[in-house]
């Protein structure tokens, strides 16, 4: 059951409550769900639940009617998220686990290891202890794979991955892994789920053969009543009558898990399938249906493989399927991060250098909006979100150093520039040193239980308004409202407390408000994306720099901008936007704003920037990245 507590609630009476529930012999964890303080307790008390309701500091009990409790979302309604080093499992950036199904050699793990953190893997995966069907086929290296992965941890800078089988594997995997992997043949191995639940360590549970979902969420229950709470569930396949695939691959049991329990979900293709050609298909399938991330085997010579080679992409496909997946997640609201690790080690130097912790980025706002999501996504957990009231006091805060960087949007797909950040952008000299790309969601918010047809007005930000014209221009009768931001527009009609007012804005910010969803997707049209910059006084990132943004002057005379055009033509160099704005003072007189796909700050780009400056009057390099 859960005990609801009260608001300014003392130590001591919790201290009470919970004396009393460990005396019934109940398992006790303290929580807080959406801002309250609850108590959740697993077991059978003898005591009826009105005695606790009685309670000094209870406000309500809410019984669990699951039989699997702590793995419950009843019992915690918020996701939870695994870390592991700088990765966080189960947010909203896929997390992509990649490497052979066994470490055969040093230097085969080094090798794939490589390819796939440059393909934008951030975990790595490789058995050391195999459990196969066959006494006769490879088993693994034991210990010296466990050391081999400790050398691609140090080398590569990837957190690693092994199946443990025996808990008397335990203190070796202490020593030298960051994940600890209970394969399908050990999901009901309870000493062995017990004995993980007890190492601390994250742990990925893979879905036995023929489990059912309760059985596998069972499993979970053992190794969180040990006091585990960093549990990934994994779905490999189950064993079925079809024959054409290794498994098959169950994506119904993404949805379902996610309204089961609060434990991050992620696929494995490659078992499920058992076919190299199958693996892609699914694991883009996998994405689209809401996983959290994926475990891909990769291989750089899979025809040799010593453990299944016939499932194993080749890096190539792996990094296709990446690229795939970086178009395709967007779409449910998530990102692929190719600079995942680098921007976490980018941070954390910055922070060596300044001497000052916790970086802070500066979004439009508050909690909720869109700005506050491209933060989020961008950055992960490694900085501080911070919300600013106008896009200029942004800009003032990165260049102040009141904040390391600021989110600004600069396009929407379908009502175009935010002219006021081009021309910030001028007026400030900072750089842009990332982007992000959204997926933009409109959805028509309201107080619980109110209807549609009983709205009469509707506050949002008026790009918000242009947005969602076509569905709007269906309800003329109402009443628009315009305010500075999305989630403030929740937070004013949650104040307001009048039924007939609604918001325009994101499912996050109606869950922050406790307000309701009444009409989903509201935008014009489903192609609706916005494009972030992030903005900073450096570079953040030490990786490639695949694009770059410029703004220059070519002067008022024939042909000057064509000239300026023909240098990047002949050069092969794509230009991806060109947007003009006119000089402040100077009528009929314009800036260009320039994106590229190039690094123009590299040493290759300097005869091609040197010739550019020749055929303009002014060149600002906004930044490359």
């Amino acid at each position: 059951m859960i005990l609801v507590l009260k608001k300014g609630i003392t130590q001591e009476q919790k201290n009470h409550i919970r004396s009393i529930l460990r005396k019934e012999g109940c398992i006790v964890r303290e929580m807080l769900e959406a801002g309250r303080s609850v108590i959740g307790a697993i077991g059978k008390p003898g005591r009826d639940p009105d005695f606790f309701r009685q309670l000094p500091g209870v406000v309500k009990v809410i019984p669990i009617s699951t039989s699997f409790k702590l793995v419950s979302r009843e019992m915690h309604s918020e996701d939870t998220l695994v870390q592991v080093g700088d990765v966080v499992i189960g947010a909203e950036r896929i997390v992509v686990i990649a490497g052979p199904c066994a470490v055969e050699s040093r230097d085969q793990a080094l090798r794939i290891a490589r390819e796939v953190k440059r393909c934008g893997a951030v975990l790595f995966r490789g058995g050391a202890f195999k459990p196969r069907t066959s006494p006769y086929v490879f088993q693994g290296l034991g210990q010296e794979g466990l050391k081999i992965l400790s050398d691609v941890r140090r080398e590569v800078g990837l957190g690693v991955v092994t199946e443990i089988t025996s808990p008397t594997q335990a203190d070796m995997m202490m020593k030298y892994v960051d994940v600890v992997q209970v394969g399908a043949r050990n999901m009901q191995n309870f000493e062995l789920l017990k004995c993980v639940g007890r190492m601390g360590k994250p742990v990925i549970l893979k879905r036995g053969l023929s489990a059912t979902i309760e059985e596998w969420l069972m499993s979970a229950e053992y190794i969180l009543s040990e006091g585990n709470d960093s549990v990934v569930l994994c779905e490999r396949g189950i064993r079925t009558f079809e024959p054409y695939t290794r498994n098959t691959l169950d994506l119904t049991a993404i949805p379902v898990m996610k309204k089961l329990t609060h434990l991050p979900v992620i696929i494995d293709p490659s078992h499920a399938t058992g076919i190299r050609d199958k693996v892609a298909p699914m694991a883009r399938a996998a994405i689209a249906a809401g996983a959290d991330g994926l475990m891909i085997e990769v291989h750089h010579d899979p025809d040799k493989a010593l453990s299944d080679g016939l499932q194993s992409l080749y890096p190539k496909q792996f990094e296709r399927l990446m690229r795939d997946i970086y178009v395709i997640a967007p779409v449910i609201g998530k990102q692929l991060d190719f600079s995942y690790l680098d921007k976490a080690t980018a941070v954390e130097r910055l922070s060596e250098a300044t001497g000052v912790g916790g970086r802070r980025a500066a979004f439009l706002g508050e909690a909720g909006t869109f700005s506050h999501k491209a933060c989020t996504q961008y950055f992960g957990s490694n900085v501080t979100a911070a919300p600013v009231s106008s896009f200029k006091a942004i800009f003032q805060a990165v260049k102040e150093g009141e904040v390391d960087f600021g989110i600004v949007p600069l396009e929407n797909s379908l009502t175009g520039s935010i002219h006021e950040n081009y021309d910030l952008l001028l007026e400030y000299d900072l750089r842009i040193i990332g982007e992000i790309t959204l997926r933009i969601m409109h959805h028509l918010i309201a107080h619980p239980g109110a209807k549609i047809e009983n709205i009469r007005r509707v506050f949002s930000h008026p790009q918000v308004f242009q947005q969602c014209r076509q569905f709007l221009e269906g309800h003329d009768r109402w009443e628009l409202v315009s305010v500075k931001d999305t989630a403030g527009a929740v937070r004013q009609i949650k104040e307001g407390g009048d039924p007939a007012n609604a918001a325009i804005a994101s499912k996050e910010a109606a869950d922050i408000y406790g307000m309701e969803v009444i009409e989903e997707g509201i935008e014009t049209n489903p192609r609706n994306y916005t494009r972030f910059v992030v903005i900073g006084t450096r570079r953040l990132e030490n990786g490639p720099r695949r694009k770059s943004s410029l703004i220059y002057s070519a002067g008022n005379r024939p042909g000057a901008l064509y000239e300026t055009l023909k240098i990047f033509a002949e050069n092969g160099i794509n230009l991806v936007k060109l947007e003009s704005r006119p000089i402040h003072g100077k009528p009929w007189e314009y800036m260009f704003y320039v994106d590229l796909e190039a690094d123009v700050e590299s040493d290759s780009f300097k005869p091609m920037l040197d010739a550019l400056r020749k055929h303009t009057d002014y060149l600002k390099i906004l930044g490359s990245y």
